[in-house]
């Protein structure tokens, strides 16, 4: 291996000055957009006092609505794990007709307004829908009800954990799998035992980007649930009505519940991505060890000649 130091990118040659500028421009822009709001929510929640903050979030149309959105979380997360996993893994290990058409279905839900989608489930389900006199006649309630508003919040959330999964998995390759299976593996075996320790960190940050969607959603929600007041109103819909109500201290006590979501969903990020990168690198060191201990070797055998480097079972990815 070259001693030789790695030459300096062209673009990273700027002076000091506009690397200054450039980081200060980038630092206001997030202070004044993303601190400054932050800072100015909390200090409206606590404006009255802890007491009027507790007493807003313990009130029971709140608390209610923490319910509601912790339920409709917490039944759409895994429901969009099971399909983002499914869908990412057609995609990457199978080549089909429809194969494009499918990714684009998939990422649909981020080109369409989220108020949009809300109201073709109502145009749907609604009262005048197509299919809604059938469900009044069979007494089955979905618009202005948690069906509904978990539907809706499927659709919205459904892109999250197949798009983090699908370039994940076309990196890795059917190597391993195709190994296990040559081995006497059975399918659910080798997905269990290889293919999800490859990608559970992937599909960890997935989960944590769909259910921080799932929690603060909106524009599709706010169509298909009515605003019943301790009965379909998840968290961002009762900041709405507190605030239209001029309550102000009750709506940034309770938009903060929503800012502590967002401040724990960046940690998590944040962790999530440190161990992915960090998992890349010991990659990368391993494989740059492996070399040169091929190039110093004496007595090569065959594959070490060809410049193929042995994996050994516990070097291998899924182990890492």
């Amino acid at each position: 291996m070259s001693d030789r130091p790695i030459p300096r990118p062209g673009h990273r040659d700027e002076s000091r000055v506009v690397r200054l500028l450039l980081i200060g421009v980038a630092m206001s822009f997030l202070v004044l957009f993303l601190f400054m709001p932050l800072v100015a929510v909390f200090a409206k929640a606590f404006e009255k006092g802890a007491a009027a903050y507790v007493a807003a979030i313990v009130e029971p149309t709140a608390r209610a609505a923490i319910r509601l959105t912790l339920t409709v979380a917490a039944i759409v997360v895994p429901i969009n794990v099971v399909f983002g996993v499914a869908a990412a893994w057609a995609l990457a290990k199978f080549e089909f007709p429809g194969r494009g058409l499918l990714v684009t279905i998939i990422d649909a839900p981020f080109a369409v307004s989220p108020v949009v989608s809300g109201m073709v489930f109502v145009l749907l389900f609604g009262a005048h829908g197509v299919i809604g006199p059938w469900l009044i006649a069979h007494d089955i309630k979905i618009i202005f009800a948690l069906p509904g508003i978990v539907i809706a919040t499927l659709l919205v959330t459904s892109p999250f954990v197949a798009r983090e999964l699908l370039p994940l998995m076309e990196s890795q390759g059917n190597d391993e799998e195709e190994a296990a299976l040559t081995l006497g593996g059975s399918g659910w075996r080798t997905f269990f035992h290889i293919s999800l320790p490859k990608i559970r960190w992937g599909l960890l940050y997935g989960v944590v980007l769909c259910n921080a969607r799932a929690m603060g959603e909106f524009g599709a929600v706010s169509v298909v649930s009515g605003h019943v007041r301790g009965l379909t109103n998840t968290l961002p819909l009762h900041v709405e009505i507190l605030y239209n109500e001029y309550n102000s201290q009750a709506a940034f006590a309770v938009a903060s519940l929503l800012g502590c979501l967002a401040i724990v969903t960046l940690i998590l990020k944040a962790i999530v991505e440190s161990r992915v990168h960090g998992r890349s690198v010991n990659q990368y060191r391993h494989r740059e060890r492996a070399t040169a201990r091929v190039g110093e070797s004496e007595g090569q055998s065959p594959s070490e000649k060809t410049g193929a480097v042995e994996v050994r079972p516990w070097e291998s990815t899924s182990a890492v």
